[in-house]
């Protein structure tokens, strides 16, 4: 393909005014030598609140419509975007579960007490054999996070043999008498998780030897080789990633991990005070945005020190956890996490879906945190109801990148101001697609102004204008409801316009925009 250069000139019309603000981009329509991952587009389902329970998992005798105890609207919705893989089963609860007491029949699996989410009795009727009966439904990729705050190594190791080993063993032998002859394949695995907290309240260098004896043992059985994934740091706490990397370039180890997880949540208010999901001004929605644009500098920092000691490593970056993350809904239990979403979180999703398109050479995967009735979810549930949230439409926008070609886009932003403050206020990535189609995703964080694009291509290649989808709202708050279901949805976009090989484009105030060339 030809090199093309495109110049993005991105102008922002005030209201009232004649204020015009112009900025430059360049988008490299040669594209580059990798696709950006569909598996950054990734889900998380923790045993956490009404995630697993009442959400994905009804049971086989529930009155609402499900596929052996799954509901169907879950899996009916997940399949529209395009789920590409489902991470299981934790955060926090992966290092209190013990998967043996998972399998088996139903009625004799023992009960368990979920410590970390409300101290609930769990029944165990959700287990590894349910877990991948769903992502095979989903046709997603399985994602396990193992245990190794209170597990022992043999419990992981067995676990790995018993999901991918068809050689004759007692785990294989269990596994067929629980109704599975041959082995699923399970590549993804993480070596814990949140070690440095809930995952054993380790330091940096007891969690590298913790990682060497367990990732040892979690072996790759004849043509199913395993991604492991390793524990990074919580948030920015570069220190982390500076004393585990020292440690494996000095003891070794680097072969025993592929992955090198972060987590970060943009929470707008502070850990004790969150934040209301819904109730909140521009002064909260700016806040939010800014800590949002934060992943990037996190992603580049970990990248750094990652090269620093291991330059020769193949060593990817996991967000295997990220997503807003509010106060709980009035009358709901605290230790449930469930949360309403609205537009301000659609916004946190496409510029933070951007970030990771942009930096796909190294981001391989990523985990939203979570997929239904928790924290930022795709899904609510009630009774038999299900709602699609603004977040859930920035996904089923974005499919378009999934395994899609990267073009290279930089892009110096105008600023969104407020109370003396500035912000970068557009963000946006761009791909193409086996068919040759271009797509470039913006967000405008501006509640106020439009941006205006406009594209000056610089080659022979005639570009036309095909489609386009928009996300927004008149409320910076809005949100569906089980009463009002639609209220924020993804409506046909067509304010872009190819004219004398110019192309044009008007991003509306606090949207989230797709737009698809020829």
């Amino acid at each position: 393909m030809k090199k093309i250069l495109v110049l993005l000139i991105i102008g922002c019309f005030a209201f009232g005014t004649n204020a015009f603000t112009q900025t430059k981009a360049t988008v490299d329509l040669k594209g580059d030598d990798h696709k950006i991952s569909r598996h950054i587009y990734g889900h998380f389902s923790e045993h956490l609140g009404r995630c697993i329970y009442d959400g994905i998992w009804v049971g086989e005798n529930s009155s609402i419509p499900n596929n052996q105890g799954i509901r169907k609207e879950v899996i009916d919705a997940l399949k529209g975007i395009g789920i590409p893989n489902l991470r299981w089963p934790g955060g926090c609860f992966a290092d209190e579960y013990h998967w043996k007491d998972g399998i088996g029949p139903k009625d004799e699996r023992p009960p368990m007490i979920n410590t970390h989410w409300g101290m609930v009795s769990e029944d165990n009727s959700f287990g590894t054999h349910e877990f991948l009966r769903l992502c095979n439904l989903l046709d997603a990729e399985p994602v396990i996070a193992g245990n190794v705050g209170s597990g022992t190594v043999k419990e992981l190791s067995d676990w790995v043999e018993y999901v991918n080993s068809d050689i004759e063993s007692d785990m294989t032998r269990l596994r067929k008498k629980n109704g599975k002859e041959d082995a699923w394949y399970v590549k993804y695995w993480g070596v814990g998780n949140e070690s440095w907290g809930c995952g054993g309240n380790m330091n940096p260098t007891q969690y590298y030897e913790k990682m060497v004896r367990y990732s040892t043992y979690m072996r790759s059985y004849p043509d199913k080789p395993l991604y492991k994934v390793a524990v990074g740091p919580s948030g920015f706490n570069p220190e982390w990633t500076e004393e585990f990397m020292k440690n494996v370039a000095e003891k070794g180890g680097a072969h025993l991990f592929s992955g090198y997880s972060l987590h970060y949540y943009t929470v707008p208010g502070n850990w004790q005070d969150k934040g209301s999901a819904t109730e909140f001004g521009e002064s909260e929605w700016f806040t939010t945005i800014r800590k949002a644009l934060r992943l990037e500098d996190l992603i580049e920092v970990n990248a750094r020190i990652i090269d620093k000691y291991l330059p020769d490593a193949d060593i990817d970056l996991v967000v295997d956890e990220w997503g807003c993350w509010h106060n709980v809904e009035t009358g709901t239990r605290p230790g449930f996490l469930y949360q309403q979403n609205t537009l301000r979180d659609a916004l946190v999703a496409g510029l933070s879906l951007n970030i990771f398109n942009n930096h796909s050479d190294r981001v391989k995967m990523a985990n939203i945190a979570q997929t239904v009735n928790v924290l930022q979810a795709m899904v609510l549930t009630r009774e038999e109801q299900l709602i699609k949230t603004p977040t859930y439409h920035v996904f089923d926008m974005y499919q378009v990148h999934h395994d899609a070609t990267y073009l290279p886009l930089k892009l110096i932003s105008q600023d969104y101001e407020f109370k003396n403050k500035e912000i970068q206020a557009v963000t946006a990535s761009a791909s193409e697609d086996e068919d040759g189609k271009v797509h470039i995703t913006f967000t405008n964080a501006d509640p106020h102004n439009t941006a205006s694009v406009e594209c000056a291509p610089d080659g022979d290649r005639t570009l036309e204008f095909k489609r386009g989808e928009v996300l927004t709202h008149s409320q910076m708050n809005a949100h569906n409801t089980f009463e009002d279901p639609k209220k924020v949805t993804v409506r046909e976009f067509n304010n872009a316009e190819v004219e004398n090989g110019r192309i044009k484009v008007e991003v509306p105030a606090k949207s989230v925009v797709m737009v698809e060339f020829e």
